[in-house]
Order: C-alpha cells, then structure tokens, then sequence
C-alpha cells in the first residue's frame, strides 16, 4: 500500500542541511536568489571563488524543498547575526575610503602593494564625455581605438565616430572588425591603461589657484603693500597681475560689486562704531564715492545719523580707517558665503562670458 504524502515529508531526514558544504549551500542560496528573479552579480568575487561556485552549481542535480527551507533559514540567520562587514583585502578597503583618506597616502599604499587603482575601469571610461575622449582616440592606434569603440554604448560610439577626421573615422570603423580575436586580458589592459591616462592630473597641494589666493593675500594686506605688489607683478607678468587685479575685492569696489538693495543687510552685520570709523576714513576724492554709496543706499534718518557722527570722529588715522573698511568687505563676503546677498560680476568678466 502506497503511504500518503504527508507520511513521505515527514520520513525525510531532519538536519539534512548540516551534511552539505558551504560550497553547496552558497551554490544553492545563489540558485534560489536567481529563481527568485533577483539580480545577483557575482563579478567583484575573486576569480577562484566565482570558479569554485560555478563548478559546484553544474555538479548538483536536485535539493528538496525541506533542505532548501532549511539552508534558506540558516542563510537568514546569518544575515541577520551580522553587525559589521569590512570590503574584502586592501584594494576594497581603499574603495571604501576613498575621499576620507589623502590622495598621496592612497597612492603609496597602491603601489606598495601591487593594487590595481581601478576595479572596472570601463565604468570610468563610458562615463567620460566625448569631448575628453577624442583626442585620445585621435592620438591611439585604429586597434585600440576600435577597442574602446566597442566597449562604449552604441549611440555614445556613434557621436564619437562623428566628431573624428573622416579617414580617422574609417580606418577605426574597419578595425572594429578586426577585434573578435581580443581576448578579455587586453581589453582589460587597454581598459586600465586609458583610466590611468584620464586621471593623470597632477594633485595640487591647493585647493584654490595662484591667482585666487594672491588674490585673497592682496585683500587683507594694506593698500601700500597691495599697490607695490601689484606693481611688481605687472613688471613680472602683466597677465598674471591683471588676473590678480580681477580677483581683489576690498572697500573700494563695493560700489561695483554690491547690489544697492543689499547695502542695508550688509551695514547690519558691522558694528556702528566700526561703521562711523571706515566712513569718517573714507572722505578723500578715491574712497568718497564709495562712502556715499553706501549711504545714499540706506535709510535717509540713519544716514544723517551716520553723517553726524562721522563729522563728530573728525579724522581717521589710515591704518584705523582701513582695518574698518576691510570689516566692511569681510561682512559682504560672510554673507555671500551663507548665499544671502549676491555680488555683482566684474565688467570684465561679463565682457569674456559674452
């Protein structure tokens, strides 16, 4: 007499998950993922691990539901034990901190232990505009640039191809006809080799450029020191000096930089005696203009009262004067930096942006 089915399921051995190997049972948590529709990449595994999983799956034949169930349950029990996990060996630890440790201290460790500085190099490759690419194809021979053609999308290659040389374009297009012999090492080179050249650029100790922080120098130096220097650099090079004379922003250009509404916002953040003091030093013919500026840009009460007391502080030694002007300037950059206020473009940075 045949027994029920319910008599078979509950003859079946219990346990039977404990005989199999962890190989066996990653091939089948990786075979229940994929008939579950997900979408497992294997490909950042080491080579050996991917070899000895894809061997394992082709030597099983059949797991039943019981054991499945069982494994499935010991897999989840493990997720969820797991409180910390650490990217595997150096090069995935270099990945994971990547932006939070120096560039140069990356590099060593790098060299000093062989690691290659790219995982996918393609991924850098296909995300780099066309416009950085072409040279480096024009430069490459037809093979290796049929290469990085075929790796590229479909419509990303075309607009390159476009923007070649026609013979450029047709030898290269001939050779893509020539690369079913590469074999994946090659193209892994070539892929390495051409992420290598576009993240060749030197690292700069700076954040800022020359001209930017000669500039931001210049700002809070005294206006002497600033127009000796500024003559100097003129004798040197008088293209580097008229970039440097772009970037000064000080107390005499606020009449240029600073939009009208926004002098009321800016006279806020100064304290009233610091106020009284950079105006009462700013009378002569160069700065005058740009006391009245501010004050025409205010209330017609408060700037009487500052007028008041600006002939009440008679006259101002320079150096006085200019430690309260350059608070002026330094309350206008604060704000700009917390995108308060806006400043006006320089006329010549207007002229070259048309």
């Amino acid at each position: 007499m045949t027994a029920p089915p319910a008599r078979i399921e509950a003859a079946r051995p219990r346990g039977a998950a404990a005989h199999l190997t962890r190989a066996q049972k990653a091939a089948i948590i990786v075979r229940f993922l994929m008939n579950e529709g997900a979408d497992v990449s294997l490909a950042d595994l080491p080579d050996e691990l991917q070899a000895r999983l894809t061997t394992q799956m082709g030597s099983m034949r059949y797991v039943d539901r019981g054991t499945l169930a069982e494994v499935v349950a010991e897999f989840a029990n493990e997720l969820e034990g797991m409180g910390l996990t650490f990217p595997r060996g150096l090069p995935g630890a270099l990945s994971a901190l990547d932006g939070r440790i120096s560039p140069q201290t990356a590099a060593r460790l790098r060299k000093e232990a062989g690691v290659r500085q790219y995982g996918d190099p393609w991924a850098l490759i296909k995300a780099t505009d066309a416009a950085t690419l072409k040279p480096i194809l024009e430069e490459e021979s037809a093979e290796v640039a049929a290469v990085i053609l075929s790796k590229l999308d479909v419509a990303r290659a075309a607009d390159l191809l476009g923007l070649l040389p026609g013979p450029a374009a047709r030898r290269i297009t001939y050779a893509i006809s020539q690369t079913g012999s590469v074999s994946p090492q090659a193209v892994d080179r070539i892929g390495l080799a051409l992420a290598a050249q576009l993240q060749d650029v030197p690292q700069s100790a700076f954040a800022d450029d020359a001209v930017e922080r000669v500039g931001a120098i210049l700002n809070y130096s005294a206006a002497a020191i600033r127009d000796e220097v500024l003559e100097g650099l003129e004798e040197t090079d008088q293209d580097f000096a008229a970039l440097v004379r772009r970037a000064i922003f000080t107390f005499v250009h606020l009449p240029d930089r600073v939009k009208p509404v926004d002098v009321p916002r800016i006279l806020r953040e100064v304290d009233q005696a610091v106020l009284v003091t950079a105006l009462a030093g700013a009378q002569d013919d160069a700065l005058a203009p740009v006391a009245e500026f501010l004050l025409s840009n205010i209330s017609k009460r408060l700037a009487e009262a500052l007028r008041e007391e600006i002939a009440e502080r008679g006259r101002v030694r320079p150096r006085e004067a200019e430690a309260a002007q350059t608070e002026i300037v330094n309350a206008v950059r604060r704000l700009e930096a917390a995108g308060e206020i806006s400043l006006v473009r320089p006329a010549e940075e207007e002229a070259d942006a048309g």
